[in-house]
């Protein structure tokens, strides 16, 4: 079974390295892409250069398909030294805080989909006063780790006000093409993410992600779900490496165009 997986895996790393309709496609928007709003890079270039200090571009690591590492470049929202100060705020993080009122918690625990009435599907566990099968209190950490994993803050002190709004009509988002010229990153795809992420979502439940090409926009991204669930972005981001095809890269690119012109924060 595992074997089976893992040649089905390979597989499907072969299809996204050697789809040349994708990668021509991918070239040809991302020139396009910069030459056309070149004079709108230059001005956000030249805006961000006089209004705070610091480089113009943003650069970090990320993790892409295969958990591929590269280089990854925004236009810089945030004042110098904003990473550092990323784990002062990790109470503030919208996905905590989501999973907090949804509350994971031991003591508010559903029943076992998988057992049956007087036959529990795996041992049964005595935790904080309670009775719960192995397999629920695994799904339960394992829910714990994720919704720790991903990163959001509602209006990040370390925004600059040129950033809120760069981010706020996706500008901050332009010298992704770069990427995607240099075969980093796709137009369509599930988004990278950085080294502290990805190093949590490694079990085969979460890693089928990797599958798929690291991509500008994606599945994610035109979800209208109101639910910041890090649960439902993984689901997403599977469900993109398993039904990705030309035609279902056209109706996620058509679905991205709307949204460019709706104000909100960035999503990554």
């Amino acid at each position: 079974m595992g074997q089976n997986m893992t040649l089905e895996k390979e597989n499907q790393f072969d299809k996204y390295r050697i789809g040349k309709g994708k990668r021509l496609f991918d070239i040809i928007f991302s020139a396009l892409a910069l030459i056309i709003f070149s004079p709108i890079i230059l001005l956000v270039a030249f805006v961000i250069k006089i209004t705070s200090k610091g480089p113009i571009f943003y650069k970090s690591l990320r993790v892409g398909t295969g958990f591929d590492i590269f280089t990854f470049y925004k236009f810089r929202t945030m004042y110098k030294g904003a990473d550092a100060e990323r784990s002062k705020l990790s109470e503030l993080n919208e996905y905590l805080i989501s999973h907090k009122i949804k509350n994971h918690s031991f003591t508010n625990v559903e029943n076992c989909p998988d057992c049956k009435q007087g036959e529990p599907c795996s041992p049964i566990l005595f935790i904080d006063g309670i009775e719960i099968c192995e397999n629920m209190y695994l799904r339960k950490k394992r829910l714990r780790l994720l919704e720790s994993t991903f990163f959001k803050v509602k209006d990040d002190p370390r925004i600059t006000p040129v950033g809120k709004f760069l981010r706020s009509t996706h500008l901050d988002e332009f010298p992704q093409f770069i990427n995607v010229l240099k075969g980093d990153m796709s137009i369509v795809g599930n988004r990278p993410i950085p080294l502290y992420e990805a190093e949590k979502l490694t079990t085969d439940e979460w890693s089928y992600r990797f599958l798929a090409p690291a991509g500008i926009t994606g599945l994610w991204q035109v979800d209208h779900s109101k639910a910041l669930k890090a649960e439902n972005r993984i689901r997403l981001d599977n469900k993109y490496a398993m039904i990705s095809s030309p035609m279902q890269d056209l109706i996620i690119i058509l679905k991205t165009i709307p949204s460019l012109f709706k104000i909100g924060n960035s999503n990554s």
